[in-house]
């Protein structure tokens, strides 16, 4: 039996995006990005934890939630959760991390 993503619908989430490694006590797994993309939309999302590479390529990455959070972010106005990278990937941790730098200087202002 799946345990339920949410416990009450008003509640703050942390989620954590994953294929491989369990998720933290209290944090709620998601295996691809429109997953976590669905729960950052509803506003709710405090933490994220991100791998990049997700085991299948064409149904995204680690770094299309970061793009997404940019975007939202600069559209939207929505407040981005604090964002942490767990992937084993160099490069595209060096890209996540600039995605996250990139959002920073826009709520900083500094864009």
């Amino acid at each position: 039996m799946e345990k339920p993503l949410l416990a009450c619908a008003s509640e703050p989430i942390k989620i954590w995006l994953d294929d491989e490694r369990p998720e933290p006590a209290g944090w709620s797994a998601v295996r691809w990005p429109n997953e976590a993309i669905n729960l950052l939309a509803t506003r709710r999302v405090t933490h994220i934890g991100l791998d990049h590479d997700l085991g299948d390529d064409s149904r995204g990455t680690g770094y299309d939630v970061i793009a997404w959070i940019e975007a939202a972010v600069r559209n939207q106005s929505i407040i981005p959760p604090i964002i942490t990278v767990h992937s084993a990937n160099p490069a595209a941790r060096i890209r996540m991390l600039a995605g996250i730098e990139a959002i920073q200087r826009f709520v900083d202002g500094r864009v």
